[in-house]
């Protein structure tokens, strides 16, 4: 009974840690581009209610930021993908490397004024449906280079990774 008790305390408390990673590496991106955050700080606790809930299942593959310009496709398009782990031994620690969302960030191409952004979460399998969410379907990468930045948080249980479509 305890074992359990503590895996569930754990993994909620992973789901918590990468959810603040990811959502708070998704306002500094959108601060850096010059992209408007209101709409994101209008919707937190929504995004931060079902982006912890799907990391606290395990359903959650990836959360996506897509920039999209006033004409042409979405760009950049940046993806969070999620790692999970069965036991939670990988990293006994709760992690974040700000050094290396710095590095990102110093790399990010500029865009247009008037560029807006979408969120948009991919699953691994069935997942818990979230107030504020509906399926959607995602911008296309075909074209654009891409670069990973590794690791940006890692918890027991998960960790969160950062890929840059440009």
């Amino acid at each position: 009974m305890t074992t359990t008790s503590t895996y569930s305390y754990t993994r909620v408390h992973t789901a918590t840690h990468l959810t603040e990673v990811i959502l708070g590496s998704i306002g500094d991106i959108l601060a850096d581009l010059g992209i408007r955050t209101g709409p994101l700080h209008d919707e937190w606790v929504t995004n931060e209610n079902a982006i912890k809930a799907w990391i606290t299942e395990g359903s959650l593959d990836q959360v996506v930021l897509e920039c999209h310009p006033p004409t042409g496709p979405a760009n950049p398009v940046i993806e969070f993908p999620v790692t999970y782990t069965a036991t939670g031994t990988g990293d006994a620690e709760f992690t974040t490397s700000r050094a290396r969302l710095a590095r990102f960030l110093a790399k990010l191409t500029r865009v247009p004024a008037g560029t807006t952004f979408k969120l948009v979460c991919i699953f691994n399998g069935p997942r818990t449906p979230q107030v504020g969410w509906s399926p959607t379907t995602r911008a296309s990468t075909s074209g654009l280079q891409s670069l990973s930045f590794g690791t940006v948080g890692s918890a027991p249980h998960a960790s969160a990774g950062l890929r840059y479509f440009h």
